[in-house]
């Protein structure tokens, strides 16, 4: 059984969510970064933590991508053009959304108050809708970024569109917001939320 280390309020929502769409059994122990219960698995303290037969492996994207190697699920082939697509989608939405709302929160809570720099949170805004009217264009026909078949970077864009509402991001792009809506309503997704 898988261990899940982290709150469904940080990347470890991703995870939890990956897990429910396969269908996998899992445990999950719902800590804060930087706590004790991380820094056995982790030490620099951040989470999301997957561990499998007690080997700890950190970071949601790579935890994400060998949960769908594995299982066979929610990716496309190795070595596929359909792989090359999707993994520049999941770079897209790394580079341009997740980087975007991370640095806002360490200027907004998670740096210390005299490192914080108020004014970067308006450059971020704008990169934010801008990156939306790229993605938008990328987003191929059929539901999910790469069409009919739910993949990793849908997980992650996800996340990021629900991040950014917390966040006060606007989504400015009705393509997104129906495709947010669709993807809240997955009952996996809702399985997730409640954990």
């Amino acid at each position: 059984m898988y261990q899940v280390i982290g709150t469904g309020k940080s990347r470890a929502m991703r995870v939890l969510w990956m897990l429910e769409e396969l269908g996998q059994p899992y445990e999950h122990v719902a800590v804060n970064p930087h706590s004790e219960g991380v820094r056995p698995f982790n030490p620099a303290g951040k989470v999301p933590v997957l561990v499998v037969d007690g080997t700890p492996i950190t970071d949601s994207t790579a935890i994400l991508t060998y949960l769908a190697d594995k299982h066979g699920a929610l990716t496309h082939p190795a070595g596929s053009l359909d792989r090359a697509r999707q993994d520049s989608l999941t770079q897209f939405v790394l580079d341009e959304f997740d980087a975007a709302l991370w640095l806002a929160a360490r200027h907004s809570f998670v740096l210390p108050e005299e490192m914080r720099l108020a004014a970067i949170k308006n450059t971020l805004r704008w990169e934010f809708e801008r990156s939306q009217r790229t993605l938008v264009h990328r987003i191929a026909e059929g539901g999910f970024l790469m069409g009919d078949r739910m993949t990793v970077p849908d997980i992650i864009l996800a996340h990021c569109l629900t991040w950014a509402l917390t966040a006060r991001f606007p989504i400015t792009e009705h393509r997104l917001t129906d495709y947010l809506q669709m993807m809240r309503a997955r009952p996996a997704y809702l399985r997730a939320m409640a954990r």
